[in-house]
Formats: C-alpha cells, sequence, structure tokens
C-alpha cells in the first residue's frame, strides 16, 4: 500500500505537501466562511461565485498550462507556483486583519489564486511521475490523495477553531507561511535522481496535441465525461456542505469545520483502498459514481446532523475512489510526452466544471434549500453511473452473464477496445481512432507493453507468494 514511499524523494516531497494542504485547506475553509457570514447573508450564490472564480482558469488556460507541465522543468516551475500562492494567502490575511476586506476583493483574489493554481496544478500532477517509476505511479498519486484528504480532515477543524479563537485574517496568514514546507522540499529534492522524462518540441501545434490524443482514446473519454459531470454538480462540497450546516442545523465555524473534517475521514479511507490497488480500473470509476449518488442521496434525506455527518463519510469515500482511480487512469495509460497536457485537460474537465455548476447550485440552495444541492449532486452520479453502463456496451460490447453461477460482465466479439487492453485489466498508452491528429503507435510496441506489464503482475505474484 506504501511501496511508492521508498523513494527518498518521494518522501521528501510527501511530507512537504501535507503541510502545505493542511494551510490550503485551512484557507479554502476561512474563505468559505467570511463569504457566507461576514461580506454576505449567507449567500450561496457569493459562495458559488468565489469557487468559479478560483477554479475557472483551470479550464481557460488548459491548453498553455498543459503545454508548459511538459515543456518547462517542473520542479522550478513548481517552486514559481507556490511561492506565488504563498504570497496571495498573506496578502489577503493582511486586508483581512486591516479591516478593510470587501465582497469583490475576495472574488479578485479568489481569480489570481485560481491563475497559479492552473498552472500548479498538471505540473504538481506529472511531477510525482518523475519521483517514483512504473507501477508505483498509480500508488504515488493514490497515496497523494490520501494526502491531500488527510490534510482536508485536519485544516477545516484546526481553521474553524482559529476563526473563533483570533479570526480568518490569521489562517490566511498561517497558510502563506505551510508553503515554505513545499518549497523547502523541492529544495531537498536532486535534481539528478528524478526520472528523465521526455520534454514537448517547440513545434507548431504542440498546444493542442493533448487534444487531438484524447480525442483518439475512447477510455480516456468516458472517464473525462463522467469527472465532467460528477465534477460539475456533484463535487461542490463546499457549498452544500456549508449551506446545511448554517441553514439547516444552525451551526457556526467550528461546526462547519468538523463537517468537513468527517466527510474527509471517508475520502481517506477510499484513497488508501485505491492505494492498495495494483492498478487502476475504468470499471470501478463507473461503481464509484453509482456509489456516490446513492450517498449524496442519503444525505438530502438525513433528518438529523449526525446521520447527515455518516452520509458525508460515505459520499467522501465513494467520491475518493472516483477521483483516484480517474487521476491514476489517466496518468498511467497516458504516453509520457503527452503526461502533462492530457493531465492539464482532465484538471480543467474536472475544475473548470465548477463554474458552471457552483452558482447554479447555490441558486437552486437558495432558491429550494440545501437538500435540493444534494438532489442535485445524486442525479449527477447516476447519471454518471449511466453513461459508464452505456459506454460498456457500445465500445466494448459488454453483456450480463451467469459464468460458474456466478453473475459476471462478459465483453463479446464487438469489443472494439479489445487491442488496447493490457492483462491487468487496464488500457495501454496508445491513442485509436481515426482522428487527423490521433496518437498511433505500432502493434509491436503495444504488445511489448502488456509483455512489460504482465511481466510486473508475474513478479508482484511470486512476491505475494512467498509472503503467503
Amino acid at each position: 500500500m506504501f511501496r511508492s514511499l521508498s523513494s527518498i524523494d518521494y518522501r521528501i516531497w510527501f511530507a512537504g505537501a501535507l503541510v502545505s494542504n493542511v494551510g490550503t485547506w485551512m484557507q479554502r475553509t476561512a474563505q468559505d466562511w467570511i463569504v457566507l457570514t461576514e461580506l454576505s447573508d449567507h449567500d450561496a450564490v457569493a459562495l458559488g461565485i468565489t469557487t468559479a472564480l478560483q477554479l475557472g482558469p483551470q479550464l481557460l488556460l488548459v491548453p498553455f498550462s498543459g503545454w508548459i507541465a511538459d515543456r518547462f522543468d517542473r520542479r522550478h516551475t513548481l517552486m514559481a507556483t507556490q511561492l506565488a500562492m504563498a504570497l496571495l494567502g498573506l496578502g489577503l490575511g493582511v486586508i483581512v486583519l486591516s479591516g478593510v476586506a470587501q465582497l469583490w476583493i475576495v472574488y479578485v483574489f479568489a481569480l489570481l489564486l485560481g491563475i497559479a493554481s492552473a498552472i500548479d496544478a498538471p505540473v504538481r500532477q506529472t511531477f510525482v511521475s518523475e519521483l517514483v517509476t512504473g507501477s508505483d505511479v498509480g500508488n504515488a498519486v493514490a497515496l497523494n490523495s490520501a494526502s491531500f484528504n488527510t490534510a482536508r480532515t485536519i485544516g477545516p477543524a484546526v481553521a474553524g477553531l482559529l476563526v473563533v479563537a483570533v479570526g480568518a485574517g490569521w489562517v490566511f496568514v498561517i497558510n502563506a507561511l505551510t508553503f515554505a514546507a513545499v518549497l523547502v522540499s523541492l529544495k531537498f529534492i536532486r535534481p539528478s535522481r528524478l526520472v528523465p522524462v521526455p520534454r514537448a518540441s517547440r513545434e507548431r501545434g504542440q498546444l493542442l496535441e493533448g487534444f487531438r490524443y484524447v480525442r483518439g482514446r475512447p477510455d480516456l473519454l468516458i472517464v473525462f465525461l463522467i469527472v465532467f459531470v460528477i465534477g460539475t454538480f456533484g463535487f461542490n462540497y463546499q457549498i452544500f456542505t456549508s449551506t446545511m450546516a448554517t441553514v439547516e442545523f444552525g451551526l457556526d465555524s467550528a461546526g462547519f469545520g468538523i463537517l468537513t473534517s468527517i466527510m474527509a475521514i471517508g475520502s481517506v479511507a477510499g484513497a488508501l483502498v485505491s492505494a492498495s490497488r495494483d492498478k487502476p480500473r475504468v470499471r470501478l470509476v463507473f461503481l464509484a459514481s453509482a456509489g456516490f449518488g446513492v450517498s449524496a442521496l442519503l444525505a438530502a434525506l438525513s433528518p438529523s446532523y449526525w446521520l447527515f455527518a455518516g452520509a458525508l463519510v460515505l459520499i467522501g469515500f465513494a467520491g475518493q475512489i472516483l477521483m483516484t482511480t480517474a487521476n491514476g487512469t489517466v496518468q498511467t495509460t497516458t504516453d509520457p510526452r503527452m503526461r502533462g497536457r492530457v493531465m492539464a485537460l482532465y484538471m480543467a474537465v474536472f475544475m473548470g466544471g465548477t463554474p458552471i455548476g457552483a452558482p447554479l447550485l447555490g441558486a437552486v440552495a437558495n432558491t429550494f434549500g440545501p437538500r435540493w444541492g444534494l438532489g442535485v449532486a445524486a442525479v449527477s452520479g447516476f447519471v454518471a453511473f449511466g453513461l459508464g453502463v452505456l459506454w460498456l456496451v457500445r465500445y466494448r460490447a459488454a453483456r450480463l452473464r451467469v459464468v460458474d453461477r456466478r453473475l459476471r460482465v462478459v465483453f463479446g466479439a464487438g469489443d472494439r477496445m479489445a487491442d488496447s487492453v493490457t492483462p491487468t485489466g487496464s488500457f495501454s498508452a496508445v491513442a485509436r481512432g481515426r482522428g487527423a491528429g490521433a496518437v498511433s503507435a505500432s502493434k509491436a510496441e503495444a504488445t511489448r507493453e502488456r509483455d512489460e506489464e504482465l511481466e510486473e503482475d508475474l513478479e508482484l505474484d511470486e512476491v505475494e507468494a512467498e509472503r503467503s
């Protein structure tokens, strides 16, 4: 489960990122709280606009952010983006402490932070592939998610207490200081130990090459579509958690932070379950979508605070398995030369839909109540599951059959993805399709990749047999 931590550079990065993530969640909680309670009269639309401004650049800057991740030194780029976000956190803290904060000022800082995060996200996601190699990449991605959600357990609870004790301004200042941890970790990582990766060329058309690559990969397209649907209408946790906390249950900032931390317990569990799997599976994304829909429906119908908190654990669990598996699938099956641009598209699809969904969800919560906002999240999970089932039927000719007295999914002769399926059940890093820009690979290369994965799996089986 923790095999990627055998790399000293990954351990250094993991520790620094964990501290910084705690600070980031502290700032998010404090920012949502002052927008909702100090700068507006519990206006969910204002909170949705803040979220949209912070996440919108992910969508608008996707061609450039992905190209930056593939073209320039990722370690140096991360130093620049992390320093920029630290200065923004410090600036917002000074403004709030000075007593001159207004809603439009928070909007401006949210937009600037969104621009820095849009460049940082694909670089940070793909930097993992330079710290570990081979099958450890998927494990490292899952542990990154566990780190992120461990921070989400600690950060909001600490922020809620600090907002009550010293005010939101000092929370922003503390967040700025936590960026020192990741900057120091990047300084201690030796470039000579990093895994060499091919860089994008300076030829024309490189900005759009990621779009052409994904267009030729039906397996990536369905993952992107599911992530977009649930990311737009389901993963607006801060809106339905904050509105349920304040409107339905009448909680203060400490109670809001505790609810967020409770949901993160499920997220950490989901990330650890994902880390225990050798390879991500596309079908697990479909099942997690259904689980998310059921969990969100239970939360919407919960009559009491503690039942709602329990449903949040299930939401966090299902949502994290979905995100971690989708992220791992995209990273491990993408050509290394295209990984930065593809991950930028993935992050844009995942985060970029929020500018559409957050204000709409906020309007639903304002007009009909926060429980209806959770109802929208539940519907998004069921729709995503339905799309996954349709994809299995259309592209893989999937049918339900009774095999050895057990109901199983069987793929028929019309399976369009058969040539790309590896022995582990995932897909090889080969773009398929007839598009003019589709990236092609020879059958020999695809066979070699499948043989290498089979050899890795046989070695893992031998190790497990020895342990038994």
